[in-house]
């Protein structure tokens, strides 16, 4: 059974607030969903199938091949604006002093 402070550890490492009503909720909540799966785990799957996918679809990821992409000219080519082979951008800082 799960307890009103295993709720408060897992708000806080969630960093959320709970009112006591929500913890007394979520308590109960918590502890039915963890005795399903109790429940489910003495389920007899001997002589069941795994199912790994169900889609039917086949990886068609493409291969992982090296290639040259540090062409600058053809990098530059996509800026808006550029300056002596550089990306041209909006100053960012101001020099003050």
């Amino acid at each position: 059974m799960i307890n009103k402070e295993e709720i408060d550890h897992v708000a806080e490492l969630a960093r959320i607030e709970l009112t006591d009503t929500e913890k007394e909720k979520f308590t109960t909540e918590v502890d039915s969903i963890l005795n399903y799966i109790n429940e489910l785990q003495t389920a007899d799957t001997a002589g069941i199938t795994k199912v790994i996918q169900t889609s039917g679809l086949a990886d068609i990821a493409r291969s992982d091949v090296v290639v040259n992409t540090n062409d600058r000219n053809n990098l530059l080519r996509n800026a808006p604006q550029q300056e002596s082979g550089f990306y041209k951008v909006k100053k960012v800082f101001e020099n003050n002093g």
